[in-house]
């Protein structure tokens, strides 16, 4: 079933569960005298608490960790281990579950990025390493389409690179040169781009430049976690903490042997290298194991089918207001689960999605939806909590009525 957030009485059940559990717990975190539940600091600081129809928005916090993912996590963090041989061995775990030559978890999707460039770039040379982001005599050219430019290309400038950008395969061929460190690919952009997947692997394969693919928002479907290395992307960037449901701070890096061995080298916990800043800790790497082993595992038709019924669901509270229609749509690239499309008259109904979507974030419950469309309203149904689309279809009812 969908991963859900537990309620903190079913949570402390679960840890205290755990072998050896209760004599793990310090007092300070303990929870006061007399109270059966955990202390809520995002209550108590007064931060505004949303229910999540978007979908996995890192500003929105993107989505909550299974239970069983806090359990692994929370254990972890009371033991001390060799960070390195943890990485290491938690990096062919993953590998093994992916069926490719290596991974590693990173700070993000966007240290992943980083990462594939400095490896591409200064490899595992310790003195190259030291250098960066100064590529003064190294190669320092990331060729990437024109139409696949965006502001996560930031993460491989951060490198020293300098982007070339191409439009055409000719082009590419063209660029292509003794300073030429790697070529990016944002799977987002595909349906923009005049060179798609296949053809761009064979052209850095022609060349011998080793190919990046950002996929972060790209699971699910699942198989996308196996297509890409088998399709000849030597490096396959994702997020862990969106549709696998792991710690927002945790992406993958997936890909080949040498290539994430060189990321490794120019990553925390290793002193004078350029991503030393986005540390991973034992709880991340332990969590992000967890999570994909529960995404992999889990009954992806069943959690699909679960979406469609929770989209028709709340178009049925909206069916006989006047004018409104509603269609279930599946995005065709990133976040790609069921969504729900509404659209209405707004001089029947005397507002307009954006005012809607307003209202919905201004009311109690406060909700968020789906941004970026103006012209219709999208509710993204899969970070809801059970029952949580109820909520949804109550309010987006009489948000529409009371209009």
């Amino acid at each position: 079933m969908i991963a859900k957030s537990p309620n903190r009485r079913s949570f402390l059940t679960i840890l205290s569960a755990l072998p050896g559990f209760g004599a793990l717990i310090p007092a300070s975190a303990a929870a006061a005298p007399g109270s059966s539940e955990a202390r809520d600091v995002i209550a108590e600081l007064g931060v505004r608490r949303i229910i999540n129809a978007a979908g996995t928005y890192t500003a929105l916090t993107a989505s909550l960790m299974p239970p069983e993912v806090f359990a692994a996590m929370q254990v972890a963090s009371r033991q001390y281990v060799p960070l390195n041989e943890l990485h290491d061995a938690v990096g062919a775990r993953i590998a093994q579950r992916l069926e490719c030559e290596a991974a590693l978890v990173s700070a993000g999707c966007a240290s992943a990025l980083s990462l594939a460039t400095a490896a591409c770039v200064a490899g595992d040379d310790r003195d190259k390493i030291r250098q960066l982001p100064d590529t003064h005599n190294l190669k320092n050219e990331v060729i990437v389409q024109a139409s696949h430019r965006n502001g996560y290309d930031h993460a491989i400038r951060n490198a020293g690179v300098q982007i070339i950008e191409v439009e055409t395969a000719q082009e590419l061929e063209r660029a292509v040169n003794h300073r030429t460190a790697m070529m990016a690919y944002f799977n987002f952009a595909t349906p923009n781009g005049k060179i798609a997947h296949e053809e761009f692997v064979a052209l850095a394969k022609k060349h011998g430049i080793p190919t990046l693919i950002d996929a972060a928002a790209d699971v699910p479907p699942v198989d996308n976690l196996f297509r890409f290395t088998k399709m000849g992307f030597d490096l396959v960037a994702f997020s862990g903490g969106k549709g696998m449901c792991g710690p927002q701070s945790a992406g993958l890096l997936l890909g080949r042997k040498d290539l994430i061995e060189a990321a490794r080298r120019n990553d925390s916990p290793n002193s004078d290298s350029l991503c030393r800043t986005n540390k991973v800790n034992k709880e991340e790497l332990i969590g992000m194991l967890v999570a994909l082993e529960l995404f992999l595992d889990r009954d992806h038709e069943a959690v699909w089918k679960d979406w469609e019924t929770r989209c028709s669901r709340i178009a049925a509270a909206v069916a006989d207001i006047k004018t409104v229609k509603t269609e279930t749509f599946v995005p065709e690239i990133a976040n790609a689960v069921p969504h729900l499309r509404i659209e209405w008259d707004e001089k029947a109904v005397g507002m307009t999605p954006v005012e809607a979507s307003e209202k919905m974030r201004q009311g109690q419950p406060s909700i968020e939806v789906r941004p970026g469309a103006r012209e219709v309203l999208e509710i993204g149904v899969w970070m809801l909590d059970p029952g949580e689309d109820e909520i949804v279809a109550r309010r987006l009812r009489e948000v529409l009525s009371q209009a």
